[in-house]
């Protein structure tokens, strides 16, 4: 070992710096946030070591659960709209010969991407405002009465749902093109020949061949569903506070505002683990390591 260690002395050195990077920024703040959530942190004097109390305050806390509940439900419908869409919209691009309006439309839907949750939420409070929005003007015009989209419970939910597949439908729709890209045309040609027609050949070939990148994406977005944060801190308010106060706000608010360290690091590591465990399942469930 010693020996090779010699040989590629410079190999390691220049790996030194990122192992350095990780050390202080990844893995000390993760270490140092489990050791909090074992204690009773005070920002000044001791900070007595009480084992699991933390977590059990957390446990038995109902605004953890309802958060918990909030998440779950913001999750899973951006789980599945976030995988659906965004396909649909890739495959329906996929079909469209004329480049121009290809590539236009790509620019369009990846537009929102490149926005801050800000620029989203302000975007979506206008498009959904009571007196000047787009879509209360609609409802005026077929004569229905404007709805307050911001201020009932009922759409709490799915307009944080709606707005974040709105935001990421075009960079996964371009993750989903560049692997349609990546097919061997030979297979279409050879489908040709045979007498496929094109929705034969996005059934029989685009499609199975999207599998990897499927599993990639849900697997990514399974990743995120318990991190939500930045669109209910931005979008909610207190009148629907209640339906969207998801996980990441408990954290927020236990650790920021009310600087409970311990019980906020302690919810974190709940969220970190919980997400261990829905990964690993799904990546069972798919069968992410096979072909």
């Amino acid at each position: 070992m010693l020996y090779t260690l010699k040989k590629h002395y410079t190999l390691y050195l220049m790996i030194l710096p990122i192992l350095i990077y990780f050390f202080v920024f990844n893995y000390y703040p993760i270490v140092k946030g489990l050791m909090i959530s074992l204690q009773e942190y005070r920002l000044i004097g001791d900070r007595p070591f009480i084992g699991l109390q933390n977590y059990i305050t957390v446990l038995n806390d109902p605004v953890f659960w309802r958060a918990l509940q909030n998440t779950l439900v913001i999750g899973g419908g951006l789980l599945i709209l976030g995988f659906v869409a965004p396909l649909l919209v890739a495959l329906s691009l996929n079909e469209v010969f004329q480049p121009v309006f290809k590539k236009i439309t790509q620019m369009v839907i990846y537009l929102p991407h490149l926005f801050s949750w800000v620029v989203v939420g302000g975007i979506w409070i206008f498009m959904l405002s009571p007196d000047v929005g787009l879509v209360n003007g609609v409802l005026r015009w077929l004569g229905a009465d404007a709805i307050h989209f911001f201020a009932k419970e009922d759409y709490a939910k799915p307009i944080m749902i709606l707005s974040a597949v709105w935001k990421d439908m075009g960079y996964i729709c371009i993750i989903y093109l560049a692997s349609i890209v990546g097919i061997s045309p030979v297979l279409y040609e050879a489908a040709s020949i045979d007498g496929a027609n094109r929705w034969q050949q996005m059934i029989y070939i685009t499609i199975p061949q999207l599998v990897p990148t499927m599993k990639v994406v849900l697997l990514l977005n399974m990743m995120g569903i318990l991190r939500i944060f930045d669109q209910v801190f931005v979008m909610s308010n207190p009148a629907i506070a209640r339906e969207v106060n998801v996980l990441m706000m408990y954290t927020y608010e236990k650790g920021i505002l009310e600087f409970d360290m311990g019980v906020a690091t302690a919810a974190a590591f709940l969220v970190i683990f919980a997400t261990l465990i829905l990964v690993s399942i799904v990546r069972k469930v798919i069968r992410y390591d096979m072909e």
